[in-house]
């Protein structure tokens, strides 16, 4: 069920970029992604790293996948409260809050696993 609430089309993402604009709340965040690109052998571990920057008290890290076809699709989040790392599948993170960093970690590749891949960063709170 979370998987479903977390799931953001682009143009559910623009409407709540727009929304959050037209809102008038203030807050500074960043998100920057080390790697352009990863390529690895089939079966090797995968880490992409992604750093960010925030003026929110709690918030979600989530990881989404572009398929080649262009459909994005979520993967797994962090709360920012949690001190558990999370895991899904082959999917797992690295959240290092007081660094301001988490990994994606994608155990055992496979050729199914090729895209693009996005780090996000949403408030947990109202404005």
């Amino acid at each position: 069920m979370q998987r479903d609430m977390c799931h953001m089309t682009p143009y559910r993402l623009l409407c709540v970029l727009v929304a959050l604009a037209l809102s008038g709340c203030n807050v500074a965040q960043e998100v920057t992604q080390v790697q352009s690109t990863a390529s690895r052998q089939e079966g090797e571990e995968v880490t992409l790293d992604c750093s960010y920057e925030t003026s929110y008290v709690a918030y979600y890290l989530s990881w989404y996948k572009q398929h080649l076809s262009g459909d994005i699709i979520f993967l797994i989040h962090q709360i920012s409260s949690s001190t558990a790392e999370e895991r899904s599948g082959r999917y797992s993170l690295v959240f290092q809050k007081s660094l301001k960093s988490i990994s994606l970690v994608i155990s055992a590749s496979q050729p199914e696993d090729s895209g693009k891949y996005f780090c996000a960063l949403s408030d947990l709170t109202q404005c």
